[in-house]
């Protein structure tokens, strides 16, 4: 399998944003009146069932969902069509990997680094601490090898792995209190997944990982002291704020990549022209989810500027940052010493952000920095 968009590919993601435009892209997924539009599929349509692991409606990922599910009736002219299921109905938000693995989903749109406690590498096709951002992480996964490692870890799980939108840099954390020491983080109750929980149970925090429909009920209740979400784009409307004021900003997950899956055999099943089709379709609708979580975000922050006030926005002290990182690199050299594969997955991943974050500082950092310090 290749990953590189080629001509063919490229002309067809032109042609999914064209339709997505038409039928309205910059409001909501694509409707009916864009369906009634599709010609008779020369065929009996394929059904894919896809388990999601966001509740129904939930902002933004279940959007980039629905997104992926109108384009690829549309392209395919009604020849696949993806049924979709949210948490509410499946009942299994953590357990998408299996469920797909098992053949009882075609598909799942979910987050790799749930699954680290079956593979420990998964989590690097998310995001890792003090990683990368999401141009540099996209640019690894499509130029720099990172397709090709996803695929070779997800093979031993029976399934494709691919992208399946950005959150950008997510905030550090809704907290009850104000964090101004190392020390302040012992005994700390905290919901956070992913490397980053280790990090910080390396410094004391008890950490938990909770479904995303269950994080408001597990603030309220006092069963966590602190959690966080994703950023401004979701975190606003969750209401985390009437609990906890103190907003942290982020360095655990610089990058948040979500992920589709599907089964391997349903995807070699699928004739070549289908096989394309999804997987353009997938990659559009990661990109649109990054762009919808930036714009909104934004929309956001200013939000909580102007209406809530109480809203205390913080960042970590240096000494607090030191003790991550120093646990981080701890961590990830014990886990590289025993686990070859993620050796392997490490060692592209740093190689590659020595290449890329060179231009990522003489372009994006040296151009904000110049803006911000002009007259």
């Amino acid at each position: 399998m290749t990953y590189r968009v080629n001509p063919r590919q490229l002309f067809t993601l032109v042609s999914i944003c064209v339709l997505l435009l038409v039928s309205g892209c910059d409001k909501q997924p694509a409707t009916s009146s864009a369906e009634s539009k599709i010609a008779e599929p020369a065929q009996q349509p394929r059904t894919l069932s896809l388990a999601m692991s966001w509740p129904t409606n939930y902002p933004i990922f279940s959007d980039s969902v629905k997104r992926l599910s109108d384009s690829v009736k549309i392209m395919s002219r009604g020849e696949l069509i993806i049924e979709i299921d949210s948490a509410n109905k499946h009942k299994a938000p953590l357990g998408v990997l299996d469920m797909v693995k098992a053949g009882q989903y075609d598909m799942g749109h979910t987050a790799s680094y749930y699954w680290k406690g079956k593979d420990v590498s998964t989590m690097f096709f998310t995001t890792m601490p003090f990683g990368m951002t999401a141009p540099e992480q996209y640019a690894w996964f499509y130029q720099g090898g990172g397709m090709e490692l996803m695929q070779k870890v997800y093979a031993r799980h029976g399934v494709y792995s691919y992208p399946g939108g950005n959150t950008g840099v997510q905030m550090g954390g809704w907290f009850r209190k104000e964090i101004k020491t190392p020390d302040d983080l012992k005994g700390l109750k905290m919901r956070v997944p992913d490397f980053a929980g280790e990090v910080l149970a390396e410094l004391g925090v008890i950490v938990t990982n909770i479904a995303p429909g269950e994080l408001y009920t597990a603030l309220d209740r006092g069963t966590i002291d602190a959690l966080e979400r994703v950023g401004p784009s979701l975190d606003l409307n969750m209401g985390f704020h009437k609990i906890a004021p103190y907003y942290y900003t982020g360095w655990h997950e610089p990058a948040a990549e979500l992920q589709f899956l599907v089964n391997k055999e349903v995807f070699d099943s699928l004739p070549p022209h289908l096989q394309e089709i999804l997987t353009t379709a997938m990659q559009s609708a990661a990109i649109d989810m990054y762009s919808r979580s930036y714009h909104v975000s934004a929309v956001n922050l200013a939000k909580i500027r102007t209406d809530f006030p109480d809203i205390k926005i913080k960042t970590f002290s240096p000494e607090i940052l030191s003790e991550f990182k120093a646990a981080n690199q701890r961590l990830l050299d014990e886990t590289a010493a025993k686990d070859p594969q993620f050796k392997e997955i490490r060692d592209s991943q740093q190689t590659y952000l020595e290449i890329v974050r060179q231009w990522t500082m003489i372009s994006d950092f040296a151009y904000l920095k110049s803006v911000e310090n002009s007259p």
